[in-house]
């Protein structure tokens, strides 16, 4: 075996074992472990980044959390993500505010009604006030504090200043890198996330599974009460479309989030009956965009954790990057001309994420073309087509016109070709079930 090809082996056998579900329950049997024999307590550290709108929303639940569980909460200031951690500085706070926007009623919270991200005087002003308290104080007060920072009100946030006290811009500081180092010696990189135990839950969105290994620990003040923040479920259809909605997806097919939402994507188009077009894009470390290991280990465990959640096969790994992926794109458009497209990038995806099928060999290849339906002999005469990098570059400006750079990514188009909706994450399919199914019953006479 080529030093390459051990490498790729190596590390698909390394990810496959680290996203078990084996592994994730030895690693929390020993912590608890680990816990008892010091007779320390439940403890829940949670990371806050103010200019972040995913932290604005979470600051909404920390009270809640704190009362509905028997847990020690510390709360921490901290910087956002940065170098190979942050690979589009400038959109990804646009981003986060926008879709916190776009998700907080769902969950029952509010955002302010987002034009522009808080000028930076409110920010500071705003870490004056947060790095004064102490956690109960942090947790009661976080919400109301960020609503005066969004809203750029210096008049409120004075008056919470006057009854809550404040510090030194340079206290201030020296309290968020405090935080921003902390997070750091537990290896992670973003705002908004909790952590407990070894694991990572970010904000709202997996604060479910948060709330699950709690109550099974029994630390639940009120069992079978529905969660904090439950995920919403992706919606049912009684009223199908009649060709007025298009969606759009960005899949790559390095992408674990692509891997556990394409199938579910397609069979959210087929129950919804709008029309879908794929268009696919080039993995983004092999599109320049850097990522750091810290961030690939956390991208796979919280893939494998989403996964369980939805029950969807994955975690059999086998790394498809660089050759793979191409030698796949190659045979792309021959198969969309043969109308299985869309089944050749879900065989690809579970050969790589759920089968752990070499995609990189021959035979690998050629179990994914015949799983797709397609015939092998056919397929050869195709394997060294380029057709599809100007495809694939096409669909990456696309993307980016929409302000989106991850994957999958979603775009939902009205009869016009009007953008209703543009979002990202395997996590946002219920959201935009949900706006197709509100679209539809507009619609109605």
């Amino acid at each position: 075996m080529d030093p390459s090809a051990f490498r790729r082996w190596l590390t698909s056998r390394v990810m496959t074992l680290v996203g078990s579900e084996h592994r994730l329950l030895a690693k929390r049997q020993k912590a608890e472990g680990k816990r008892l024999k010091t007779n320390a307590a439940h403890r829940v550290e949670y990371f806050h980044q103010l200019e972040d709108g995913y932290s604005q929303l979470a600051a909404q639940v920390l009270e809640r959390l704190s009362k509905r569980y028997k847990v020690e909460l510390a709360c921490h200031l901290v910087h956002g993500p940065s170098g190979a951690n942050l690979p589009e500085p400038e959109l990804l706070l646009e981003l986060a505010s926008y879709d916190s926007n776009l998700i907080a009623e769902h969950y029952g919270l509010g955002f302010p009604k987002y034009e522009k991200l808080p000028e930076r005087a409110s920010v500071e002003n705003a870490a004056r006030i947060l790095a004064a308290l102490d956690t109960e104080t942090f947790a009661a007060y976080a919400s109301a504090i960020g609503e005066a920072m969004w809203d750029n009100d210096t008049t409120r946030l004075g008056t919470l200043a006057e009854k809550l006290g404040s510090v030194s811009r340079a206290e201030a500081e020296a309290a968020i890198e405090a935080g921003t180092a902390r997070r750091k010696e537990l290896k992670h990189y973003s705002g908004a996330m909790f952590y407990y135990a070894g694991e990572w839950y970010w904000g709202v969105d997996r604060l479910y599974h948060l709330e699950e290994r709690l109550q099974q620990l029994g630390l639940d003040r009120k069992p079978g009460e529905a969660m904090i923040a439950a995920r919403p479920e992706i919606p049912s259809f009684p009223i199908r479309d009649t060709g007025t909605l298009t969606l759009e997806v960005y899949p790559s097919l390095r992408s674990p989030y692509t891997a556990i939402a394409f199938d579910r994507t397609l069979r959210l188009a087929e129950a919804a009956g709008v029309n879908l077009i794929t268009r696919p894009v080039l993995p983004m470390v092999m599109r320049g965009v850097p990522a750091t290991n810290e961030k690939g280990v956390y991208i796979f465990l919280d893939t494998a954790r989403e996964a369980r959640a939805a029950g969807v096969p994955y975690g059999k790994f086998y790394d498809p990057i660089g050759n793979p992926v191409r030698r796949a794109y190659a045979l792309y458009p021959w198969a969309v001309s043969q109308k299985r497209g869309n089944e050749f990038l879900s065989a690809f995806l579970s050969a790589a994420f759920s089968r752990g099928i070499n995609t990189n060999s021959t035979a690998g290849l050629r179990k994914v073309v015949e799983a797709a339906g397609l015939p092998w002999s056919e397929a050869q005469t195709h394997r060294t087509d380029t057709e599809w990098e100007s495809l694939v570059e096409a669909n990456r400006q696309a993307m980016y016109a929409e302000g989106l750079w991850g994957v999958p990514s979603f775009r939902l188009l009205d009869q016009r070709g009007e953008t209703l909706l543009a979002t990202w994450g395997q996590d946002r399919l219920w959201v935009v079930g949900r706006v197709i199914k509100n679209q539809l019953a507009s619609d109605q006479p």
